[in-house]
């Protein structure tokens, strides 16, 4: 194994476990504090709610059948992009990783809970932007990172 792929594997893990402790800690306190609210600023607040659906809470479903196949879809998904990460370079391996690290913490709670923790309230007065968890940072971060290399097309990176 090279060091390149011993960095992208603990880079990875760290990002999943980053995400699991974050999780674990909000999940421990609302189990304590029911209702729980942490105003960190006037606009940033952590406050718990459950995703049964896919990024930001879009297309959650009541129905069983379709969120196992969404869930198999996305882990169809993630070996792909495994794959692709595996194949990339520079920081082309770091956005699939970023991208891979935040979707296996996701993942890895759709089949834990049947549905993802996210806690994250960015909001200014009365708008609020979707809750969301530090996988979704890291996936965001990724698939931002690979659109920039890819409309600049810096071969060199």
């Amino acid at each position: 194994m090279s060091k390149s792929n011993i960095f992208n594997f603990i880079f990875i893990l760290f990002i999943f476990l980053f995400d699991r402790f974050t999780k674990i800690v909000i999940l421990n306190i609302s189990e304590k504090f029911e209702n729980y609210v942490f105003e960190v600023t006037s606009f940033l607040s952590f406050s718990l709610i459950w995703n049964d659906g896919i990024a930001f809470g879009l297309l959650s479903f009541d129905d069983k059948s379709l969120y196992n196949f969404l869930t198999t879809l996305i882990i169809l998904i993630i070996l792909f992009i495994f794959f692709i990460l595996i194949k990339s370079k520079g920081l082309e391996k770091i956005g699939f990783g970023m991208v891979l690290g935040g979707s296996l913490g996701n993942v890895f709670d759709r089949l834990l809970y049947s549905q993802v923790p996210d806690f994250i309230d960015l909001h200014y007065n009365n708008f609020n932007w979707f809750i969301f968890n530090v996988a979704d940072i890291f996936i965001t971060l990724g698939i931002l990172l690979l659109i920039y290399l890819e409309i600049f097309k810096k071969e060199n990176v």
